[in-house]
């Protein structure tokens, strides 16, 4: 069930299986989160990086559930977030030509303004910041 945080910044979260699928139905939440601020503009690149966080979390750990999330930290700028239970880091390696994985870091970097992880106790959270454009 996607809840809206009561305390702190604006935002959205659900708990989701960590499968394939969940990419589709962390993109709604995304998307819906972004057209209720009144910025659905930005709707396609944070859909991508969304699938992405969430394809990483699929590919490179073995947890059965994680946590997707978008909050609105400041009135111009959005954090897209996926936890999980794994105490694995993100790495950006480099991609070789041929290589068909591996791109989507380096893919949140060229379109975030920004990402990183929190590491915690028991996992971590691997996030990306989008910056709300001027009106």
């Amino acid at each position: 069930m996607t809840r809206p945080t009561t305390v702190g910044p604006a935002g959205y979260s659900e708990t989701l299986p960590c499968e394939p699928e969940t990419a589709r139905r962390a993109r709604r939440l995304v998307s819906a989160a972004l057209n209720t601020w009144g910025i659905g503009e930005m709707a396609e690149v944070g859909t991508l990086i969304v699938s992405e966080l969430v394809g990483n979390a699929v590919r490179h750990t073995p947890c059965r559930l994680i946590r997707v999330s978008v909050r609105r930290v400041t009135g111009d700028l959005v954090r897209i977030g996926v936890t999980d239970k794994s105490h694995a880091l993100p790495t950006m390696g480099p991609i070789a030509g041929g290589d068909e994985t591996g791109r989507g870091l380096v893919l949140i970097d060229a379109l975030s303004h920004r990402w990183g992880y929190d590491q915690m106790r028991w996992g971590k959270t691997v996030w990306a910041e989008l910056t709300v454009p001027a009106c």
